[in-house]
């Protein structure tokens, strides 16, 4: 038996951490094994390469530099951690994926799609996500929950501007795919986000 792929996006504050502890909750009463991890990042390899992206440095990192890095540390995640973990059939919950590049380095930077395309057909071949969950605020209410958790790293440093962009971005992929991508509004109180994942989950779990 082949696991369940889910994948939750969106920007910066949207309680994307909170949320992805529900669904794991709320699988695992249901008897259903989970992978939690997250981009970039999930293994050792991996996380040593978003600790270079996210660091606030002097140097500038050219757009195509961080576009390659992302697919460098998805390749290693892959291979080592999600593909084992579908194939034995859990559940794999990852707190942004593909998406999440289309968004920040196509949406956000301007890196043309068709190079973010030849890279995810590179590197994951036909794997996609069952379901993704875009957990969607305007970027300046996300952006005020994110400045109270502390110092700031080189994205969440970006202007508004960049955050508008990504957040467009993110709404046309999932106009684009509707069957895939469900959005859920993170403006909501948590109950009622809670909710709303809930009723996504059991749709899944019926499909």
């Amino acid at each position: 038996m082949f696991g369940k792929f889910i994948t939750i996006e969106g920007g910066e504050g949207v309680g994307k951490s909170t949320n992805i502890a529900f669904i794991q909750s709320q699988l695992e009463s249901k008897g259903i094994q989970c992978l939690i991890t997250r981009e970039p990042g999930g293994t050792p390899l991996a996380e040593e390469i978003r600790e270079i992206l996210i660091k606030n440095r002097d140097e500038i990192v050219v757009s195509e530099t961080e576009l390659l890095l992302m697919f460098a540390a998805r390749a290693q995640h892959l291979h080592q951690k999600i593909m084992p973990a579908l194939s034995e059939g859990k559940w794999v919950i990852s707190d942004r994926f593909t998406d999440a590049t289309y968004a920040y380095q196509s949406g956000g930077r301007g890196v043309s799609a068709s190079n973010v395309g030849l890279l995810e057909n590179f590197v994951q071949g036909d794997l996609r996500p069952d379901l993704t969950l875009l957990l969607d605020a305007p970027p300046e209410v996300g952006m005020a929950r994110a400045r109270g958790r502390g110092q700031l790293d080189r994205f969440e440093e970006e202007k508004s501007a960049f955050f508008d962009r990504v957040r467009r971005n993110y709404l046309s992929r999932a106009a684009a795919e509707p069957k895939r991508f469900k959005v859920v509004d993170a403006t909501q109180i948590l109950s009622a986000v809670q909710r709303d994942i809930a009723e996504l989950l059991r749709e899944l779990q019926a499909s």
